[in-house]
């Protein structure tokens, strides 16, 4: 199993929710996060003054899914994801050692 772990600009959501759904994903997290990357922010004007915007907003995306989905889920999601712009976002891959659902007590793959 792998947990694949995505950051992505908020405005994406709803496209990547249904790719991922096509692509098989029955379920996913979502936090609103802020932080910054390469992009290293952005200077804002407000009321004629500007000010600098040191952490942008981003969605964090974490979906736990089977061997046998992770490149399929990590292709839709760069592919629906991209807008060629700086900011894009990061996709991490990570082994998912154990998966339970609490209320069967499914384990593994069944899990998920």
């Amino acid at each position: 199993m792998k947990m694949i772990i995505a950051i992505i600009k908020p405005f994406k959501l709803d496209d990547l929710r249904d790719a991922l759904s096509r692509a098989g994903v029955h379920g996913l997290t979502v936090t609103e996060v802020k932080g910054f990357g390469r992009q290293k922010g952005h200077t804002e004007l407000y009321r004629g003054a500007e000010y600098q915007v040191d952490f942008l907003p981003k969605l964090k995306l974490e979906i736990a899914v089977s061997d046998e989905q992770a490149d399929n889920v990590v292709e839709t999601i760069a592919q629906v994801a991209n807008t060629g712009k700086i900011g894009d976002g990061k996709i991490f891959v990570l082994e998912l050692s154990e998966s339970i659902r609490i209320r069967t007590g499914e384990r593994g793959s069944d899990a998920l």
